[in-house]
């Protein structure tokens, strides 16, 4: 095989513009990408500096907002960004001393649900 990396991870929510509003104000995200498509809205979001985005979908047949559970977001100084998200109005659970670092849980207003780690965890 020849995949090089992940492009994009789609998080499902059942408002687009609440959504931007969230990521962007609220976790300090830049827009990459917003156009229409049609009836569709392509909506991408990414952290600054980072390679990997997510893209903020409506749900698709079948599927509902709110199912994405567990990725892990890095933070260089998560004691810094907790208090920034608690200062925007985020719940945030931690962060907590784990074996492998500290980390901590907040969810987006559709239920997605984030860990905000100190450290990545890599194999090597």
């Amino acid at each position: 095989m020849k995949i090089s990396r992940i492009m994009t991870i789609t998080v499902l929510v059942a408002d687009q513009e609440r959504a931007r509003s969230f990521y962007v104000d609220s976790l300090g995200f830049d827009v990459r990408t917003d156009v229409r498509m049609g009836e569709n809205r392509w909506l991408e979001v990414v952290p600054p500096a980072a390679e990997t985005s997510i893209v903020l979908h409506e749900p698709f047949p079948g599927t509902t907002a709110g199912s994405s559970q567990g990725v892990i977001l890095e933070s260089a100084d998560i004691d810094a960004d907790v208090s920034a998200l608690r200062a925007n109005g985020v719940r945030v659970e931690g962060p907590h001393d784990m074996p492998w670092g500290r980390q901590a849980t907040f969810a987006d207003p559709d239920g997605n649900g984030f860990v905000l780690s100190a450290t990545s965890v890599r194999s090597g």
